[in-house]
Formats: structure tokens, C-alpha cells, sequence
């Protein structure tokens, strides 16, 4: 017996610290898969010597460690009971109608309205006590600051940054976090609002807690919350909850998830009763609400691997390890290489070198992980030198987190660039589809790219490009195309572009508002100081100094006049931006042919004072799709809405404008 306690404690510490790191942004301690299997460990221990301690994670929901104000919750956040049994759930359901949703993997906020208007954004914290964060709703997408509804009513949902604004933040920053909630949880500690809002947070509402007119049902709560113009998460109902109808419901999500067609990290499925005061009836265990929900993990499935050799991968100045093993066959696909984080990582798992034995899985059915080290052989060694430009390294230990990382000390090293060249091609930038980072990493290492015009310029290495490893007849004619493609820009999206230091798109376009971008750089030479475009609306001396130390700093202004050379740069937004668009929303859907692309057809709108969203809600104008008798989701609650679902050429006619 006790040894059992021993192991209990243990178990304990190990998971409770894990948990305070997960939840507060710091270095990951253990993944998800095994902090489940310990959990799983000290349930049964519990069980057998029927001995829960107080700290125990099994009756304790982990708090955030937000700074500010405390305040209690009005009604308490419980966990819910989780299983990797699809059994479970339709023993749980009762054969009750059901509806199942994501279980997304973020923050937990409560957000409150009394009158209409927002009172409070509360973390979730330990479920019964969180952190004020009110001063940050406005950079947090999803939060509405007014709504039509007059009653007191409280929201509970989650959240969440993309994958591609993840990888995007990474991109711009140089930054290194783990993964999407791990910098989610660390924004939310920031004081800066505008730097909170170039994390790109949504809050995506799963749950009304709470309404003066009650609605019976989880659905219809749903609906509530979408007449009033929030997104809430997408969610599927289930009549009869039976084996076949929750397993076929449950792959349909699952293959959402292996396909990427979901753009934000989930952990798991979650079904509610829709009956909600049926749910309200159960009793509560420890932190869980008996009937309020189930959650569903999905059964990680781990397939052994020998480690052939660690790569150093270049981002910015960090020099992360990847794993590179022998392939194998997991969630079926072919995985041979799993990102180790930084030297924290390989140290907490014991990889070791060449013909080290590993387990791997795919997290959360996309990402290729390591979790443990079964064999350890030869010795985990960290590259002096960097791999790209042959300079020193160093090893940077983190103040906040104790992470240890890898840098490059040479600030001229051109994988400190990528990063920058990776903006230039994106999609919000110089749009050259075809060129992936990984392509432009071996463009650099060939020589072929020193500067942003050099891009423009591959055409003189055609002959060479069909000849890499990879590559061939068919991609090197691609790229081309793209690259003559791209050679028409805006104004905006050069600017964007060309990775001035806090100077992304809406920055950009409030500074073209004022001056044509060649008048921004003659205005920005000639300047006394930094401050000549503080007094724009939205920039600030902040900005203002890092546009002018951009443009003066050695070689920009040069590189600009050369790039200039190889594209055409269209003058879109102007100082006399219409407003024929003030107050109407739009979301843009399918294929366009008026314009270059979606992004093009944004940009015209928000010029003409409109605002174009990503979803349809209560709060949409207009649906512009040019199918517009489609099947479409968006069709289908445009039409529930009665929001009108307009083509292209009738947004053209009933607008105006030339494209």
C-alpha cells in the first residue's frame, strides 16, 4: 500500500506540473499522450487503494496563472469526463438526441453581456475563480462589444489561433513556441493590446451558460448565439445515438481533422444532450458535471522507429532539431521526420544518437511526435557551428520558462532571411504559389537568392531547377508561371511583403491611405525624424519610427528601387478611399472571376469602407459566391438568416468600381 501512495504522489507532482505549464504557456513538460496514460495510471492507483489526495488532477481542474484581477465565476466552469471509447458515449447518451462537436484546444474564456453591451471576459482559472482579461476583449476576434439581446446572459467558449496564422506569427516573429495554444495561453498575459491582436486570438462560443429566457435546448442555444452574431462551434446533431450512427458521426469529424480541413487545433469531440434541462439534473463528482457533457479523445496510435540522424533546422536564429527515422506507416501515411521543439525536448526524452530506438505518433491525428525514447544509442549531440552559414553557435536558456534553444550568432545568415523571403512569396504578400519555404531553403543554398528581386529573377536558373532532386519539368513550369503571375502587385501587399518591422496589412493600408508607397519612402528619406507619419490615424510614432528606420537602414532603400524593377506595383488604395461600403459586411466564398483573387476582392471592399468577414452571422450583408444556388454551408445559413447570397457580377452592378 505504500508504495502505491508513493507512486500516487508522484504521479501527482509529474501531472500537476505538466498541467501548470500547458495551461500557462510556458516549455511543454510532456505531451498529451502521456500525460493521459499517467492520468489513466493514477485513476486506477486511486481506485485500489481508495485514496484520493486533495491535489489530485482527477477532482482539480489546472488554473491559469493570468496576472490581474481575480474574480469569481457567476456559474462554475466544470471539466468534463473524457473516454477513447466510442461506447462510452453512446452508454452516456442514453439514446437521448445528442450533438456532438470539437473539443478545441485553446483557452477557456466566460464572456458576459448585460443590457446589450459586454461587461466582462474571465479566464477560466480553476473553474470557480479566474482572471478579469476585460481590457483585452477588443484585440480578441470573436468577442462582440454589443449584441441585440437585452438580457443578462453569459457565454463559455474557447480561445484559439490557427494553424496557418500559428505558423504565420512564427513566420513574422522568429519566435518559438511549441504549438497554436501555447502561444494562445502566453498572449493572454500580455499587456499590450495591439500585441495581443497580432497573435490573431478567435473566442469561439460551445456553450450558453446562462440566459434570462430559458431555451430548452442545446441546439436552438446555438442558434440563439448565432442570431446575435457570434460564431460558435460547429456542431452536429445525432437523433438516435446508437454504436453505428456516433462511430460513422465520429469518422466524418475525424477525417475533417486527418484531412486539415479544420483550421484550428482540437484535442478531442465533445457531446452534449440537447434536452439542457435534462443535463442540468445531474449530479457533480469532484469537478465533473455528470450530465453537462462527455468529451472524446481519440486513441493515439504509436508505431516504433530507429532515428537515423538529427537535423538542424534554420528559422530565423533558432536551430531546431528534427528527427529523421527509418519510415513507418501511422494513421495512414508515410511519417519519417518529427520536429523536436529545441534541446529541452531532447534532453526530457533521452534521444540519443544513430540507431536510437523511438516512438512516435501523429498528435491529434496531424502532427508527427516523438513521445519516447525506448533504446537509447550513441550520444544527442549539439551542432557548434550553424548548418547554413558555418558561424558559432550558443545556447540561449529562456528567463521565463527555463527552455534552452539553439542560435545562430551571425546576424548576416541567410536562414535568418528565410523567414523574411517566406513573407515575401506568401500568399498575404507577393502571392507566388509553388515557392515553399522549403523551396526557397534550397534556392538560398544554391545561390540563386540573395535579395527579394532575385525571386523575379529565377528564370535564369530554369534548366537547373528540372534538375533538382524533386523538382522536374512539371514544377520548374509552375514556379514560373507563378513568378509572372505575381510580377502585378498592389501597393498593400508589396508593403506587406517586404517584412518591415510592425508594418503588416492593415498598418500598410493605413499608410497608403495618406501617401502613394513612393511617396512614403521619398517622404521617410527626407525626414527630420521618426515621427513624420505619427499623426495618421492608427500609426502612431511607434510605427511611424519603424517605417522610417526601415527605409533608411543600409540597402532597403536599394533593394526596394531593384525590386521595383522586375514588377509592376498598382496604386489601390488611395487618399480618397470611398466610403459607398460604410457598414455593410461581407464574407466572400468559392471562385472569383472579376478579380485576381479573394484576397484582391477583400481589399476592394475595405476600400470602399465595407468589412469582409470570414463567416456568416447575424451581422453579415451580404454572401458574395458566384454559385449562388450552391449546397454550401455558407449558402445554407446565409439562406436560414435571410442574409441575401449575391454573385459577383450583381456585387459589381449594385456597387460599382472598376477591377
Amino acid at each position: 500500500m505504500d508504495e502505491k501512495l508513493a507512486k500516487m504522489r508522484e504521479l501527482i507532482s509529474r501531472l500537476n506540473a505538466a498541467s501548470d505549464a500547458y495551461y500557462n504557456g510556458r516549455c511543454e513538460l510532456m505531451t498529451d499522450y502521456e500525460w493521459d496514460a499517467l492520468f489513466d495510471e493514477l485513476k486506477r492507483l486511486e481506485a485500489e487503494t481508495d485514496t484520493v489526495y486533495d491535489d489530485s488532477p482527477t477532482i482539480n481542474v489546472s488554473a491559469d496563472d493570468v496576472s490581474g484581477q481575480k474574480e469569481a465565476h457567476e456559474y462554475a466552469a466544470l471539466s468534463l469526463a473524457k473516454t477513447k471509447k466510442t461506447e462510452d458515449l453512446v452508454k452516456w447518451s442514453e439514446g437521448k438526441p445528442i450533438w456532438l462537436s470539437w473539443k478545441l484546444d485553446g483557452l477557456t474564456l466566460v464572456v458576459t453581456y448585460d443590457r446589450g453591451v459586454l461587461q466582462k471576459v474571465v479566464t477560466r482559472g480553476d473553474g470557480h475563480i479566474g482572471t478579469n482579461i476585460t481590457h483585452l476583449a477588443g484585440a480578441i476576434d470573436g468577442i462582440l462589444p454589443k449584441i441585440a439581446s437585452r438580457e443578462h446572459i453569459v457565454i463559455r467558449g474557447e480561445a484559439v489561433i490557427s494553424y496557418a496564422d500559428f505558423e504565420q506569427f512564427r513566420i513574422e516573429s522568429g519566435e518559438d513556441y511549441a504549438n497554436p495554444r501555447n502561444l494562445a495561453s502566453g498572449s493572454l498575459t500580455l499587456k499590450d493590446i495591439e500585441e495581443v491582436r497580432r497573435r490573431k486570438i478567435r473566442w469561439i462560443p460551445f456553450t450558453l451558460v446562462h440566459t434570462d429566457t430559458e431555451i430548452p435546448s442545446w441546439g436552438d442555444q446555438m442558434a440563439f448565439l448565432e442570431g446575435q452574431g457570434f460564431t460558435v462551434v460547429d456542431h452536429e446533431r445525432i437523433d438516435h445515438p446508437d454504436a453505428e450512427s456516433v462511430e460513422t458521426c465520429i469518422a466524418g469529424w475525424t477525417k475533417k481533422v486527418t484531412d486539415q480541413i479544420n483550421p484550428y487545433p482540437v484535442d478531442g469531440l465533445v457531446i452534449v444532450y440537447d434536452d439542457t434541462e435534462y443535463a442540468a439534473s445531474g449530479s457533480v463528482t469532484g469537478h465533473h458535471a455528470t450530465r453537462a457533457g462527455y468529451a472524446f479523445k481519440w486513441a493515439d496510435e504509436s508505431t516504433v522507429s530507429t532515428l537515423q540522424r538529427i537535423e538542424w533546422s534554420c528559422a530565423a536564429s533558432t536551430i531546431s532539431p528534427v528527427a529523421v527515422f527509418d519510415p513507418v506507416e501511422i494513421e495512414g501515411t508515410t511519417v519519417k521526420r518529427a520536429s523536436l521543439c529545441n534541446i529541452s525536448e531532447c534532453e526530457r526524452l533521452g534521444i540519443g544518437g544513430e540507431g536510437t530506438v523511438i516512438e512516435v505518433i501523429k498528435a491529434n491525428k496531424i502532427i508527427p511526435k516523438v513521445i519516447r525514447v525506448k533504446e537509447q544509442k550513441g550520444t544527442f549531440e549539439i551542432p557548434a557551428v550553424c548548418p547554413v552559414c558555418g558561424q558559432a553557435t550558443e545556447i540561449r536558456i529562456s528567463e521565463n520558462s527555463g527552455t534552452k534553444t539553439l542560435r545562430c550568432t551571425n546576424p548576416e545568415c541567410s536562414a535568418k532571411k528565410l523567414k523574411k523571403y517566406t513573407r515575401f512569396v506568401s500568399k498575404q504578400g507577393m502571392d507566388i504559389d509553388g515557392i515553399s519555404e522549403a523551396t526557397l531553403y534550397r534556392f538560398i543554398n544554391e545561390g540563386w537568392i540573395r535579395s527579394n528581386a532575385d525571386i523575379f529573377r529565377l528564370k535564369e536558373h530554369k534548366d537547373e531547377i528540372r534538375e533538382l532532386d524533386g523538382f522536374g519539368d512539371k514544377s520548374a513550369d509552375n514556379i514560373m508561371a507563378s513568378i509572372e503571375k505575381a510580377r502585378d502587385v498592389t501597393e498593400q501587399k508589396l508593403m506587406f511583403a517586404l517584412n518591415i518591422p510592425l508594418i503588416g496589412q492593415d498598418v500598410a493600408k493605413k499608410l497608403l491611405s495618406r501617401y502613394s508607397l513612393d511617396e512614403l519612402v521619398e517622404t521617410a528619406l527626407k525626414a527630420e525624424d521618426g515621427q513624420v507619419f505619427a499623426d495618421i490615424d492608427g500609426i502612431g510614432p511607434e510605427k511611424s519610427g519603424a517605417f522610417v528606420s526601415w527605409i533608411r537602414e543600409a540597402g532597403n532603400a536599394e533593394m526596394l528601387e531593384d525590386l521595383r524593377k522586375e514588377i509592376r506595383v498598382e496604386r489601390t488604395v488611395s487618399a480618397q478611399t470611398s466610403d459607398a461600403l460604410s457598414g455593410k459586411t461581407f464574407v466572400v466564398t468559392g471562385d472569383v472571376h472579376h478579380f485576381k483573387n479573394r484576397n484582391e476582392l477583400k481589399a476592394f471592399i475595405e476600400s470602399k469602407g465595407g468589412k469582409v468577414t470570414g463567416s456568416v452571422s447575424g451581422t453579415t450583408s451580404y454572401l458574395i459566391n458566384n454559385d449562388a444556388e450552391s449546397s454550401s454551408s455558407k449558402n445554407r445559413k446565409a439562406k436560414q438568416l435571410g442574409i441575401p447570397v449575391i454573385t459577383e457580377d450583381m456585387f459589381l452592378e449594385m456597387f460599382g468600381g472598376d477591377s
